[in-house]
């Protein structure tokens, strides 16, 4: 039996969807979801493998007008999903006209591998403005097989599984058939706990946080956690803790449940809360983070 393998990179504007897709994909949650834009930070591979193939799915950062040195890293992520793409799915929702950056949407309409158009979201949407949104899309990408789905109901993300995985080219597989991800164990924590704070937090305070998890220790039957929430102002220190620690508990509480249920063990995490001045433009910092220039 020929065994297939490919790298198949998911890209879109911000909030199309691109993580629930990812992971329905893998049956796993390994990307953040909320609803704010930006939610996801780095190129995070998801590896699903079958009797007789291995589909390596990247989920990228939605695609932005970089404003400061993270957003800068955050496309630099996009730029290197192009370049070592076997399937591209280009993803967009119903109502969108156009990708923020024209010359992504150029390497996409030029795209000399296959190229599925994911239009996202048909649950909010009728028929009538359904089917406007597929002429639309086909005249804007010739090149494209566009498929309507609902990420979030499941509708039609069988199919689309299944077309991808007769694109995949010939190959042996590129990662052990039992790896799930390319990220450790402590990735999973930060994202977690990151999560937790865009779904609490308003207005810049998500934007202005990273997550470093110090201490990572396993035994058989507990996992104890000790991660910082890096800021970039006092001020932003005191509302991530909130009143005598509250909020930061409320984050606490709610990232152990998830990990627990992640890792399959019972989880002890400690939280503390640290100001790292302007991290954001910062490119040693950047570094320390994970988010490296090319």
């Amino acid at each position: 039996m020929e065994h297939k393998a490919g790298f198949v990179n998911i890209i879109g504007n911000p909030n199309v969807g691109k993580s629930t897709l990812m992971n329905a994909f893998v049956g796993e949650k390994l990307s953040i979801i909320t609803s704010k834009a930006q939610t996801t930070r780095h190129r995070i591979l998801g590896i699903v493998n079958g009797d007789d193939f291995q589909m390596v799915l990247s989920d990228t950062p939605g695609i932005i007008k970089p404003a400061y040195e993270l957003q800068s890293s955050m496309m630099d992520f996009v730029k290197s999903a192009f370049e070592d793409a076997d399937v591209l799915i280009y993803m967009v929702e119903i109502g969108e006209k156009a990708l923020k950056d024209e010359a992504f949407f150029n390497k996409i309409t030029n795209a000399k591998i296959p190229v599925l158009l994911l239009l996202n979201k048909i649950d909010t949407s009728n028929q009538e403005h359904l089917e406007e949104q597929m002429l639309l899309w086909r005249e804007k990408v010739p090149n494209a097989e566009i498929y309507p789905i609902s990420a979030l109901e499941n509708f039609n993300v069988k199919e689309v599984f299944e077309r991808i995985v007769s694109l995949l080219p010939a190959s042996p597989p590129f990662y052990p058939k039992d790896q799930l991800t390319d990220k450790p164990e402590r990735f999973f924590v930060n994202e977690t706990i990151r999560e937790k704070i865009l779904l609490h937090y308003k207005k810049e305070i998500p934007y202005a946080v990273e997550v470093e998890t110090e201490e990572f220790i396993e035994d058989e039957e507990i996992i104890r956690i000790r991660s910082v929430i890096m800021v970039e102002r006092d001020s932003q220190k005191g509302i991530i803790i909130g009143h005598k620690g509250s909020a930061l508990k409320r984050v606490g509480m709610e990232a152990r449940k998830d990990l627990e249920q992640f890792f399959g063990k019972q989880i002890h995490i400690e939280l503390y809360v640290k100001v790292n001045k302007n991290w954001r433009s910062n490119e040693r910092q950047l570094r320390r983070f994970g988010y490296q220039k090319k």
